[in-house]
């Protein structure tokens, strides 16, 4: 059942700038993996998570995707029949942060996308950045099933203002199992420039496992938008100065031709 695909993740982030000044970072994080067919199977059972309203964890399809009507696996299938893909109905899986309390700033949140079969037909990556701007990177999934899937992606969106926009992104990702790891190294064109680690562990989706959520990282989301804006300040602490901040793309979705090693 597409309920029992969803999960909540518990683990840790961490953020290693190489240059031009060393700087590191690492918070723990907790994320939902929520399968975009069951959210009100799991609205129904869960007392503490609900979809669209307002509860301690809750969904709301208006935080993800381009502005518009219509259940968010169908813009997601859209953007894949955009690139070239054939979506044929399989499971579209989410893997974000709650809003908690009414609140949520996801940075990066990731749409696995299968087909019927089960199998992985392309990753989709959501970036939001702190004006309120939200771009994709769509990158088809051609890996072997249970191999830790290698992409690249060209950055065109900007979100940190002291990283430039000359850079590509690296992906490594391990699908969520009982376990998840999502690597992200950011170059330029002489080497590694930013490595990032999401590492986390599968628990159910229950409302114990909320409510321990709950207690274990209390106010997360808040924390995170905190967070960026603190580190933020010790990064121009050291000297690293803002980059001027370009329009954004004209696009919502830069589309990755495949995956590539």
């Amino acid at each position: 059942m597409s309920e029992e695909a969803s999960a909540l993740y518990a683990g840790s982030v961490i953020h290693v700038r190489l240059k031009p000044r060393r700087h590191r970072l690492r918070y723990r994080i907790f994320s939902l993996l929520l399968d975009l067919d069951a959210l009100d199977a799991l609205d129904r059972r869960l007392r503490l998570f609900s979809h669209n309203r307002f509860n301690v964890f809750s969904f709301h399809d208006g935080d993800y995707g381009e502005p518009g009507e219509g259940p968010l696996k169908a813009k997601v299938e859209c953007l894949l029949a955009s690139a070239g893909l054939e979506p044929d109905g399989g499971p579209v899986r989410l893997l974000t942060m709650p809003r908690l309390l009414g609140y949520a700033f996801n940075p990066l949140s990731i749409y696995f996308c299968h087909r019927q079969d089960g199998s992985l037909l392309a990753v989709l990556y959501e970036v939001n950045n702190t004006f309120g701007e939200r771009h994709c990177y769509l990158i088809p999934a051609d890996g072997e099933a249970g191999v830790p899937l290698r992409q690249l992606a060209d950055k065109h969106f900007h979100v940190s203002p002291f990283m430039d926009m000359n850079l590509t992104y690296c992906f490594r990702v391990q699908p969520p199992g009982a376990a998840l790891r999502i690597a992200i190294l950011v170059r330029d064109g002489e080497g590694p420039v930013l490595s990032t680690i999401h590492a986390a562990t599968r628990r159910p989706l229950t409302d114990g496992a909320l409510a321990r959520a709950l207690v274990g990282y209390p106010l997360l989301t808040l924390k995170v938008i905190a967070g960026i804006h603190w580190e933020a300040l010790r990064i121009w602490a050291k000297g690293i100065g803002p980059r001027p901040r370009p329009p954004a793309p004209e696009l919502p979705v830069s589309i990755s031709p495949s995956t590539r090693s």
